[in-house]
């Protein structure tokens, strides 16, 4: 029989209690702080993505569903200990702003939805940090957080007018981060190389596609053709590292018509 959830729950949190207990508990627990922690709540965010990301198989988004959760229940116990809030204030309060959010849902249907980036300017408005830009987080993913600073830019008018003004644009930052090459210095190269990037997420932008998706897909096919580069070297006795660059590329090129063929459906014969 399942376990009801307001017991597993009560179970979980107690669990964290006894981890951070002065007596008893676990020093490693006992010694994190949020800044300790927030490093692990990013990485267990990523892993439920990549978890989903591998298909319909659900024990592994079981699995990570519950790191995740447990990452909540670890920052609102430190919470609690310094006598700020606890787990419980934590579900209230996201359970409040769901309700204030839907109001076509949980209020009167007929006044309509005036918008969830409406009602969320909204509230920004009623803090002390109503500008365009605000709410959205430093901490993110810099492709993503650049994408991010531009809808909102753009929902006000500024914003390049189409796609190809942006590779235009592009074409631009790359000229300019050229021409710094030659000089070499290290801060003029980073400050180059950060315009030309965030280009590209205005790029994906305009193109409908996330760029931090795009990129993780791009390491994805890098890292399968990599692998499948040292699985064929493997089997002939040698390694990366004692092949040419030559012997590399033509592998790679193999394990890209591979990949090719194997997306290619086979017509039936006429």
């Amino acid at each position: 029989m399942t376990t009801p959830p307001e017991a597993a729950l009560a179970r979980l949190l107690e669990i964290m209690v006894r981890l951070r207990a002065p007596v008893g508990g676990c020093l490693w627990d006992r010694e994190q702080r949020f800044e300790t922690i927030a490093p692990y709540t990013v990485e267990e965010a990523y892993e439920v993505a990549e978890a989903i990301g591998r298909g319909p198989e659900m024990g592994a988004l079981l699995d990570e569903l519950g790191d995740l959760l447990f990452q909540v229940v670890y920052h609102a116990r430190m919470a609690e200990e310094a006598g700020v809030f606890g787990f419980a204030d934590v579900a209230e309060a996201i359970s409040h702003k769901m309700i204030r959010r839907h109001p076509h849902v949980f209020g009167d249907a007929a006044a309509g939805n005036p918008g969830w980036e409406a009602l969320k300017q909204a509230e920004r408005s009623s803090a002390k940090d109503d500008g365009v830009l605000a709410g959205v987080p430093a901490a993110l993913p810099a492709l993503t957080r650049a994408l991010k600073l531009t809808r909102r830019a753009a929902r006000v008018g500024f914003d390049w007018p189409d796609t190809d003004s942006v590779l235009l644009k592009l074409t631009e930052e790359v000229e300019e981060l050229r021409a710094e090459i030659p000089a070499a210095k290290p801060e003029r190269l980073a400050d180059e190389l950060g315009d030309m990037l965030f280009v590209v997420a205005n790029l994906g932008r305009k193109l409908g596609l996330d760029p931090e998706a795009c990129l993780q897909a791009a390491n994805a096919k890098f890292a399968r053709r990599f692998n499948a580069v040292e699985a064929q070297l493997a089997e002939r006795g040698a390694t990366p590292a004692e092949v040419g660059l030559e012997t590399m590329e033509a592998e790679w090129q193999a394990a890209k018509k591979s990949e090719r063929t194997a997306k290619t459906p086979h017509l039936p014969d006429q």
